[in-house]
């Protein structure tokens, strides 16, 4: 765990998240065709529903890219019916065919509008989520059925192991659909509502959905800590992004959620920290376009209490957080800033608007959308009959809202007066690795403040105190500043505070944990010599697995030195005319005496360390520069499968080795890479002279060139042991090619002092 989190911590923290090109590109209404040999499609989608099965399509042409054998079928729950002309869909792009995906996605999820006169909903909602923590980009989508407009849909990315990857920055924990297996509704008793039942993990079967090989007993143990040690919970849960969760839940009135009767709709992912983490999905109902209300009793949309079920019996998750004072301040914290930066600002109209008129001729062309146009463009402030809170009406966005602000002013929770922090600083805006230094904050009307920080990004933020007492960088005792001493120990500090009082809270700032304040540490640029190329494997088939599953090759870079080194600003090439081919993420890092691995998969889409090339089995030549001047040079000929070239020992010459793979390399410095005619040569590294040895009787071609080429040994050789002199031989690397009577060749790089 800690060197994989120590690899994201420098491949991700100052790069944004792969962007999804423009497949959802809020500004693109994108075109989808889906086409069937059969003309009875529409059919088999439905009997094929009952068994939640795929049809396959013959072809399905995205923007023009043509796929073929791809699967489709029907999806939803209620959006869902036999007699609808536009049901929800289900894309997959590697159904058949594994490598097929557009712009790296597989899984394309269409959404029919189904409830929603505004038909912006699910989009709007994302593009406010996303504000505060991780969640699905989402779009359009104009669908054709075998050249027939079937209309314009919704079109959320799909919450899988690559969308993990790329949030998460891991794909190989346990991972939970949050959603009744049977489907939800008011005859189905199982919910994902995180309560109790048994110890027995199979009593949870029906409520979750396993997407990952293993994970029950994980779920079990936090469902256990949530519910019987609640003291407990932060290791077990990320309860700042369940706080988020709960808040937008709360302010959308978004009730066909965990906030909601059914306890559905979210996903559990467990992360790098081994806590679960909550993503919300499926927000087509959003807007208090849902008919199932909140588990609670009757309610009233424009009036839901921020603090609604915080006695439920079937909301545990809400019911402990709401207990406990201090989540309960930092929850209703999270609630004042979105109502604050997105409904009472007016925010969310001009998102509302431009969504509209990007699809504003779509609906209007739509043959087969459930409401008129006229209701659609009336919808933001007039409510259409059918759907919403008891049956009654989905009401128009802005008018809702218009009254949710209203109400929220009034509100007791909500008007409660928080502390304000009016400055933050680090006594040393750019600590040295490893240096202590002071975190300050400036507050007002506050009681406690807390420091919230982290030193790699994958990481979790540490919650520490902070003092207002002149021993700690904070000035004078009683002076309403507040400080903590830190440690620059990662090559990042990412940080927040937290201040409260008796009745409320605020975060610094208030987007966070999602946002934070970032120093970057002094980290020196390498000398020459000081990271050099230490391991690379070209033929890799199952030494080593990326994070995103796949047997690329990989290159392993070593710091030689007692001192964090910076590559930004580095390149690694296969071609020597070309030496900037690719370039390290910004703030690359390697700690002391340390290892980087680097993909080399010609895959730069997919995230940290990947390049755009890769290896050749068959042999090449690796650079490794500042773009004109060289920090290393490798040289390597034909790989087996799972042997790398090594240095051995590390930072010391080449040979053919047993891979130890972002690791020590222990391997005996000069064994060949083909059994059948294994050699070694000692000393290692040698001076007036080195034992040539290999392990069977023959007739030997030796050679020994310099690194320019330049011959200087030719020899045939009977002997199973030689003496090679080399006094006369100037220091540096050569390389020593044998070659025996059928023809077999072996390499390698020798050192001389």
């Amino acid at each position: 765990m800690k060197s994989t989190l120590f690899f994201l911590c420098f491949t991700l923290s100052f790069s944004s998240f792969v962007s999804a090109q423009n497949f959802y590109d809020k500004a693109v209404v994108q075109q989808i065709e889906i086409f069937f040999g059969f003309t009875n499609w529409d059919a088999q989608l439905d009997a094929a529903n009952l068994t939640d099965v795929y049809i396959v399509a013959d072809s399905v042409r995205i923007n023009g890219v043509v796929f073929d054998s791809v699967g489709v079928k029907y999806k939803g729950n209620s959006s869902y019916s036999p007699n609808n002309n536009k049901n929800p869909l289900h894309l997959k792009l590697d159904y058949i065919k594994g490598s097929q995906d557009y712009q790296t996605f597989t899984d394309i999820k269409l959404q029919n509008g189904y409830q929603d006169p505004s038909m912006i909903r699910e989009v709007l909602s994302y593009a406010i989520l996303e504000q505060y923590m991780d969640c699905p980009e989402a779009n359009f989508a104009n669908v054709y059925i075998n050249g027939t407009l079937r209309g314009v849909y919704s079109n959320a990315e799909t919450i899988d192991d690559n969308f993990n990857a790329a949030h998460y920055y891991d794909n190989s924990g346990s991972f939970f659909k949050c959603n009744p297996v049977g489907g939800a509704g008011p005859g189905n008793n199982s919910s994902p509502d995180l309560r109790y039942i048994s110890a027995d993990t199979t009593a949870y079967y029906s409520g979750y959905e396993l997407k990952s090989i293993n994970g029950w007993t994980d779920l079990m143990g936090m469902i256990t800590t949530l519910n019987n040690d609640f003291a407990n919970i932060e290791t077990k849960l990320d309860i700042d992004r369940a706080i988020w969760m709960l808040a937008f839940n709360s302010v959308l009135v978004n009730l066909d959620s965990y906030s909601g009767a059914f306890r559905q709709n979210y996903y559990l992912y467990r992360d790098l920290n081994d806590r679960f983490i909550t993503t919300v999905w499926d927000l087509n109902m959003s807007f208090a376009g849902f008919p199932g209300g909140t588990g609670s009793g009757a309610y009233t949309a424009t009036t839901l209490d921020p603090l609604s079920n915080s006695t439920s019996t079937i909301h545990p998750l809400i019911v402990k957080i709401m207990a406990n004072p201090m989540f309960k301040r930092m929850y209703m914290a999270h609630v004042r800033t979105i109502v604050q930066e997105i409904f009472a600002s007016g925010a969310y109209l001009t998102t509302a608007n431009t969504l509209r008129s990007t699809i504003d001729s779509y609906v209007q062309a739509d043959p087969f959308k459930f409401y008129t146009y006229t209701q659609y463009q009336n919808s933001l402030t007039t409510a259409v009959a059918g759907g919403g809170p008891a049956g009654s009406s989905t009401p128009g966005i802005q008018a809702l809202m218009t009254s949710r602000v209203a109400f929220f002013n009034t509100n007791a929770n909500y008007i409660l007066v928080a502390p304000a922090i009016s400055s933050y600083a680090a006594s040393n805006p750019t600590p040295t690795l490893n240096q202590n230094f002071f975190i300050t904050a400036s507050c007002s009307n506050e009681s406690l403040v807390f420091l919230g920080y982290r030193t790699c990004h994958p990481l979790k933020f540490n919650r520490v105190q902070m003092f207002d007492d002149g021993a700690h960088g904070d000035g004078s005792a009683g002076d309403h500043v507040y400080g903590v001493q830190v440690t620059a120990d990662g090559v990042i500090f990412e940080y927040y505070i937290y201040a409260e009082n008796s009745v409320a809270g605020l975060f610094s700032p208030q987007r966070a944990e999602h946002e934070f304040h970032t120093l970057v540490m002094n980290i020196p640029f390498p000398q020459v010599g000081e990271v050099v190329v230490n391991e690379l494997m070209a033929n890799n088939v199952q030494t080593a697995v990326d994070n995103y599953g796949e047997n690329d090759d990989w290159i392993e870079l070593y710091n030689t030195t007692s001192h964090a080194v910076d590559l930004t600003g580095l390149y690694l090439s296969d071609d020597i005319a070309l030496y900037t081919k690719w370039a390290f993420p910004v703030n690359s890092v390697i700690l002391p005496n340390s290892y980087l691995i680097v993909w080399a998969d010609n895959d730069p889409s997919q995230i940290s360390l990947h390049t755009n090339f890769k290896l050749s089995s068959n042999g090449e030549s690796l650079f490794f520069s500042n773009g004109v001047n060289l920090y290393d040079q490798v040289s390597f000929s034909l790989q087996s499968a799972d042997i790398s070239y090594a240095r051995c020992p590390d930072a010391g010459i080449f040979a053919f080795a047993a891979p130890t793979f972002n690791a020590t390399n222990n391997c005996f410095a000069g064994i060949s890479e083909k059994s059948s005619m294994e050699l070694s040569i000692f000393p290692v590294p040698f001076q007036e002279s080195f034992t040539l040895k290999v392990t069977h009787e023959d007739t030997y071609e030796l050679m020994v060139t310099d690194m320019q080429g330049r011959k200087i040994l030719s020899t045939v050789l009977n002997a199973l042991d030689v003496q090679i002199n080399s006094e006369q031989w100037k220091a540096g690397i050569y390389l020593l090619s044998i070659k025996n009577s059928k023809g077999e060749t072996q390499t390698m790089n020798i050192l001389k002092y």
